[in-house]
């Protein structure tokens, strides 16, 4: 076995100044001797899905020490999406990734760790740790928190977080009181861990377990069940076992898992976020993102939706969890899988889906290959000249009658603009709402426009409505939306010049999306419109503002 890494500046006597410096926190010899074990822990107290990751990196470190390693916890940066909806806090969410990524590479760096076990749950979160994995390649486990409970039954299924925001319309709207509003802000949230609903913080860490980066069927395990804590010891000892074996995460994501991916997102239903995070991820291992584009194409067309779960779904992720979860989807689809991938179990992902305990599953949640809840993928890449770079849609979470859906475009500058004039009233059937400059640089930071369409669900208008934006959507989101338009309006992309009155067409069976102006008069516009000055002027989001990349490349920051 080669030389780890750590003990080229733990040898004496060269480094005993390098002993000295972990000896004053009381480190023994026979601790130095044995493998130095990253932990990098997200916890805090502002994030739901982090609330409980104290707890389980101390059940990590326990696992490290009795496998015969040394753990070392460090803390790492992590937002919560909730407290930033609607609200400058939501810019900094998605640049919060890239410093994820770039908090744990330098911590493992400057410290000469052996390997490291990622813990976190969140949207941005995850996908910064799956970066630092794929752009470190050492040995690494991603251990998430796991899922809250849902809450109590409302409008029909069980109560999530976002439920307040759906009833913020239907009180708007005269549906329910203001005392039915308060109770349920009280009750829809009952435990801790990433949100119930299948949003993409259990999307990414749904994904990361396809990409065999975490232990077989960690990502479902709610957050307050004692098997997440045994799930977090045993991912302690792992990790020691990898390292051991010099098994590294450049051995685990590779273009073969990051199809696995992509097969479980369109087969799941996923959040159109994962388009750009695992483009993200790709980038990191030096796959262009236009290679990313055509893996997304290609298993949106082979892979059908086996899995439905909450917003497509009545369902939430405890019910996801007891119907068989990813392992039981993975085993559904297995024919477009590539099954001799290695994975953070040291053990190919064939072996892992042999191993692990079979189960009835629930056929209301997960169905066969044979016998699909639809024939196409979840996540759908649409073009056009709208988007000649490409956006993204979630056919899963649409009603079919709106698969193909043309109206009339009402132009919104800012996400805020949007949602004053969908709160007064001011929006009518068949208008497709543009909502622009929130892209990666526009925003900046690409918010999502989450309120926006959960407030024309509430008001009942989410079946005659549209929404179209270089900004991004929450998982949870439902009705007829495309987001991530590439090139954004701040870039100059078509969508900047849209106006009031023109027809667009969102066409998914066709995957294309159009704004029906002639070319000649599009070129007018374009040639009168004026790139908005840069809106940040110091701090992060103006480094972010400057060099932030299209969605369509991932939206990270490129110098």
């Amino acid at each position: 076995m080669k030389e780890r890494v750590s003990q080229q500046i733990l040898k004496r006597p060269d480094n005993c100044f390098n002993r000295a410096v972990f000896k004053s926190m009381g480190y023994s010899d026979e601790e130095l001797a044995r493998p130095m074990i990253g932990v990098a822990n997200t916890w805090s107290e502002l994030v739901p899905g982090s609330y409980n990751l104290r707890a389980l990196a101390e059940k990590v470190k326990q696992g490290i020490y009795a496998a015969g390693g040394t753990p070392f916890e460090f803390g790492v940066t992590g937002c919560c999406d909730g407290t930033g909806q609607g609200n400058e806090g939501m810019k900094f969410m998605l640049p919060s990734r890239e410093l994820i990524a770039n908090d744990v590479e330098v911590m493992i760096r400057a410290h000469s760790l052996d390997g490291v076990v990622l813990i976190g749950s969140c949207d941005k979160i995850v996908p910064g740790l799956m970066m630092t994995a794929a752009r470190m390649d050492i040995p690494a486990i991603l251990l998430p928190g796991g899922p809250m409970l849902g809450g109590p039954v409302f409008d029909g299924r069980k109560a999530d977080l976002t439920s307040t925001s759906e009833g913020c319309g239907m009180l708007k709207a005269g549906k329910i009181s203001e005392e039915t509003l308060y109770t349920l802000e009280n009750k829809c949230g009952p435990t801790c861990g990433s949100c119930s609903f299948y949003g993409t913080a259990n999307t990414m860490c749904c994904l990361a377990e396809a990409l065999g980066l975490t232990l077989t069927g960690s990502a479902l395990v709610p957050a307050v069940y004692a098997e997440r804590t045994r799930m977090a010891f045993e991912t302690g000892k792992k990790i020691v076992e990898l390292v051991n074996k010099d098994i590294t995460a450049g051995q685990i994501i590779n273009e073969d898992s990051l199809k696995n991916a992509i097969a479980v997102l369109n087969a799941t239903g996923g959040s159109t976020n994962a388009v750009m995070h695992l483009t993200a991820v790709a980038r990191e291992l030096g796959i262009e993102s236009e290679r990313m584009m055509e893996l997304f194409d290609t298993m949106n067309k082979q892979v059908p939706l086996v899995a439905k779960v909450n917003p497509a779904s009545k369902y939430n992720m405890e019910d996801f969890y007891e119907a068989g979860g990813i392992p039981q989807v993975m085993r559904e689809i297995k024919p477009v899988l590539n099954l001799d991938v290695m994975t953070a179990t040291g053990k190919t992902m064939g072996e892992n889906l042999e191993d692990y305990p079979k189960t009835d599953p629930d056929r209301n949640i997960i169905k066969t290959m044979e016998a699909p809840f639809a024939t196409f993928g979840g996540v759908a890449i649409l073009r056009g000249n709208l988007a000649p770079e490409g956006c993204v849609t979630k056919p899963s979470a649409i009603d079919p009658a709106m698969h193909v859906f043309s109206g009339t475009a009402r132009v919104f500058n800012s996400e805020e603009e949007a949602e004053e004039v969908i709160l007064s009233g001011g929006i009518n059937p068949g208008d497709v709402l543009v909502i622009r400059y929130e892209g990666p640089k526009g925003g900046p930071g690409m918010r999502e426009m989450y309120k926006a369409m959960k407030y024309l669900y509430g008001m009942g208008l989410a079946k005659q409505t549209a929404i179209v934006t270089d900004g991004r959507f929450s998982g949870t989101n439902n009705g007829c939306f495309v987001g991530h338009i590439s090139p954004e309006a701040a870039e100059g992309g078509v969508i900047a010049v849209v106006e009031d009155g023109d027809k667009i067409t969102i066409d998914i069976p066709g995957q294309t999306v159009t704004v029906h102006v002639d070319e000649e008069t599009l070129a007018k516009r374009r040639a009168n419109w004026v790139r908005p000055a840069q809106k940040y002027k110091k701090g992060y989001l103006a480094l972010y503002e400057k060099c932030a990349a299209s969605a369509s490349r991932g939206a990270g920051i490129e110098v």
